[in-house]
């Protein structure tokens, strides 16, 4: 018994000292490439060295602020002074009148954009890729482009120029002998005119990336395909659509990653008291208690739900994007 043991230790140790030198063996080699590829790729990484600092000082470095969450903040006392209040600033969220309004307001405004804004971009790739004509087709661009570089403040004023009791829609259907439409002040207009605006403006600008993917499709699929007797509309659906679906499954993973965030400056430019119904979000509600009545703790605490939904909305569409094909970020 007693040589069967010793065996068995040698053996163990044997095969434990194996163990350790191939995992050093490995990690040497690893280490080894590591050094290679900062060597050969050094200004490359150097490129990098800006955004890994503005992400570290603007991403990482505002964590250490997220426990005002779980206290009752004030300035003169400072972070580790204010008194912990646990919980009590998530309860008092979950509790207001305003909670299930601002999170029903964020939600329909983002599937709602999502169901419509999110496929115009790549209906536009689509149709511009058919187009044979390069001066129509550059005219296009350009004239789907331009609305991205407008700023919003004159986005909303053309809105309110267009949409006003004596704006050109109103003015419009007043010619044809339909009564106007107070679409400023009816809050069953607010998501539309601001999903609406939102697609006129950014529709040009995100075709972009849907191009740039159409142009790595290999021409060689086409050939094969209308020597199938494919037509136009059957390589779309075979050919270009599952060329691009890696790139639509990514973008679509980070829109759900996004799902708990609206724009605040176009809601805080567009609506007003007659609009808050639909037209209050989580982002314009944080910016009410957190910078006007000072409430930071408690806009801290609505901000860090915000972010942990997001978050899981982003984990989960990458998991099940995982699972049904071999489209995910990570």
């Amino acid at each position: 018994m007693n040589t069967t043991n010793i065996k068995q230790t040698r053996a163990k140790q044997t095969r434990t000292e194996f163990e350790s030198g191939l995992l050093k063996t490995k990690l040497k080699t690893k280490l080894k490439i590591l050094y290679d590829d900062l060597k050969r790729n050094k200004l490359i990484y150097l490129m990098l060295i800006p955004a890994l600092v503005y992400i570290i000082v603007f991403r990482y470095v505002p964590m250490y602020g997220v426990q005002i969450a779980f206290k009752d903040y004030s300035f003169s006392r400072g972070i580790w002074g204010s008194e912990w209040i646990g919980l009590r600033n998530f309860r008092d969220f979950f509790t207001s009148i305003y909670c299930w309004r601002v999170i029903r307001n964020t939600i329909l405004i983002n599937l709602i954009s999502l169901f419509f804004a999110f496929p115009i971009p790549i209906i536009l790739a689509l149709l511009l890729n058919e187009v044979k004509c390069m001066a129509f087709k550059r005219t296009v661009q350009t004239i789907t482009y331009m609305p991205y570089f407008v700023s919003l403040v004159v986005t909303v004023g053309i809105i309110y120029d267009f949409f006003s009791n004596n704006g050109i829609v109103n003015s419009m259907l007043s010619y044809l002998g339909i009564e106007p439409i107070q679409f400023l002040q009816k809050p069953q207009w607010f998501r539309p005119l601001y999903i609406g605006s939102g697609i006129w403006q950014e529709a040009g600008w995100n075709s972009i990336l849907y191009l740039a993917a159409l142009t790595n499709i290999d021409p060689t699929l086409y050939e094969a395909s209308d020597l199938d007797g494919a037509n136009r509309w059957k390589q779309t659906l075979h050919v270009t659509l599952p060329g691009i679906m890696p790139v639509i499954v990514i973008m679509l993973i980070l829109r759900m990653g996004n799902m708990m965030n609206v724009g605040i400056e176009k809601i805080i430019l567009m609506y007003n008291p007659l609009t808050l119904e639909t037209g209050e979000v989580i982002s314009t509600y944080v910016y009410k208690r957190g910078i006007q009545e000072m409430s930071y703790g408690f806009s801290a605490a609505v901000g860090l739900i915000n972010s942990t939904i997001n978050l899981i909305l982003l984990t989960a569409s990458n998991w099940m994007s995982s699972k049904l094909s071999e489209n995910k970020l990570w």
